[in-house]
This record gives structure tokens, C-alpha cells and sequence, in this order.
């Protein structure tokens, strides 16, 4: 199951983008995987906030804040398109949370990180990619 998770500089984030940020995230991932909006898949949509101490983030030029989105998903799970699109929905919403612009779009980072097949666990058992599949074709005939 995807796994989203945002680091950011404390602070960076108003309370309004702060309060939103992650569900948004999580919901643009399970959309570009294709996956059901259903309960289950959205419970399955793990997503994590980090915020660095004041000063753990600089750059060799400034100080301004920047953000990364470490993206996990199983090997298989998103094309070239789906990744672009992504990354673009993604970073769009960071700079919407942090109340920054287009202009901003070089401080928003995502790194799409694919799982290989067969080192995914949850449940106490090997997930794979097949499963998952099985399990959201299940769903979309369900609903």
C-alpha cells in the first residue's frame, strides 16, 4: 500500500495548509495509482508529517524552506505518466499548503521510491503487487 510522507522546516507550514496537507497527499497518491476511493484503500494510504528543528534545512545559497515528498509504492504500481502527474499534483499541493507559488516549485522535491516485489509486508505476511490488484478489482465490482 502507498506510503507518503512530507519533511519540512518547522514552520513552514500555516496552520490551515498544515491541517490539510497530508489527507491531500494521500488522496493524489491512491488517485495516480489508480487504486478505489474506498474506505479500505484510503485506510491503507499511510502519510507522514516531519518537521526539522529551525536550522536543519539550509541550501549552499539560502535559508528558505524546502520540502521533500518521499513517495513508497510497490514496483509496478506507476507508470512514467502516472509518476509525472504525481509529482506535479504533488508539489502543487505542497506549495498550496505552504502558501507559496509556482515560482516556488524548485523548493518542492518528490522522490518516488518503488518497492520491489516481494519485500512489501503487512499483515504479518509478503504483499504483492498481484494482491493488491485482485483486491481493488474486488473493490471497484463491490461498489
Amino acid at each position: 500500500m502507498p506510503m507518503i510522507q512530507l519533511t519540512v522546516p518547522e514552520g513552514a507550514l500555516p496552520p490551515e495548509g498544515r491541517a490539510s496537507v497530508q489527507r491531500d497527499l494521500a488522496a493524489a497518491l491512491l488517485r495516480w495509482e489508480g487504486a478505489p476511493d474506498t474506505p479500505f484503500f484510503r485506510a491503507q494510504a499511510w502519510s507522514y508529517l516531519n518537521e526539522a528543528p529551525a536550522g536543519a534545512q539550509v541550501t549552499a545559497e539560502d535559508d528558505a524552506p524546502r520540502f521533500r515528498v518521499d513517495v513508497t509504492v510497490p514496483e509496478g504500481a506507476l507508470s512514467e505518466r502516472r509518476k509525472a502527474g504525481l509529482v506535479k499534483e504533488a508539489t502543487e499541493i505542497v506549495l498550496a499548503a505552504a502558501g507559496l507559488g509556482e515560482a516556488d516549485a524548485l523548493r518542492v522535491w518528490v522522490l518516488i521510491r518503488e518497492q520491489p516485489e516481494g519485500t512489501w509486508g503487512a499483515g504479518g505476511g509478503v504483499v504483492r503487487f498481484a494482491d493488491l490488484a485482485a483486491l481493488a478489482q474486488k473493490d471497484r465490482a463491490g461498489a
